[in-house]
């Protein structure tokens, strides 16, 4: 239901709601969004980085290796087996993504895109980056999984580009978050970009 507000002035003006007049529910829903993601990302950071089991620690015959030789931290890689072995061979991106498989400025990159963008998304700061370098992580994922297995055109990545987009301009970190303090720092109103 929308709400129309007139203003008594001289020419009795109606003015169309905003997006920030779309009520507390939605508001709520959108932050509930936006923290849920945010886990998504700071939980994949942390398996990696501590092959805690939950889709990295598994050695090549299956067998879970918590904390082991597969955690970033001594010395895995978070992203050598998925661009080596998960591209499908018929991906017309395959020898571009391969060929990044054992790069450490990819997998510096990638985690902390992956703790950045957790980070952003849970505390609600940062906004415009966050949901930018997200759609963008999002973006690459979708175009290594191509051609799509279950569905000619979207898949779960190509979702996640849209929800980043949806959180961006919903302006999510304002509820359940720090957006609003955030957004009132001195060098945020200086370089907008920060939001």
């Amino acid at each position: 239901m929308s709400v129309i507000h007139r203003h008594h002035d001289e020419t009795d003006a109606v003015h169309a709601p905003t997006h920030h007049d779309h009520g507390p529910w939605f508001d709520r829903a959108l932050a509930t969004l936006r923290i849920a993601f945010g886990i998504t990302f700071l939980w994949a950071f942390l398996d990696k980085l501590f092959a805690l089991g939950f889709h990295t620690g598994y050695d090549q015959n299956g067998v879970l290796d918590r904390f082991g030789p597969a955690a970033w931290v001594n010395g895995g890689s978070p992203t050598e087996g998925f661009l080596s072995f998960g591209v499908p061979e018929n991906n017309p991106f395959k020898g571009f993504f391969t060929g990044m498989a054992d790069s450490v400025f990819i997998e510096w990159l990638f985690m902390l895109g992956l703790l950045g963008i957790g980070v952003t998304l849970l505390l609600g700061v940062g906004m415009r980056i966050g949901t930018a370098a997200g759609a963008l992580m999002y973006a690459f994922m979708y175009a290594a999984s191509l051609p799509l297995e279950n569905n000619p055109v979207v898949d779960d990545h190509l979702v996640g580009v849209i929800v980043m987009a949806v959180l961006a301009l919903g302006a999510a970190g304002t509820t359940w978050g720090l957006g609003h303090w955030w957004n009132r720092q001195r060098v945020v109103e200086d370089h907008p970009v920060l939001r």
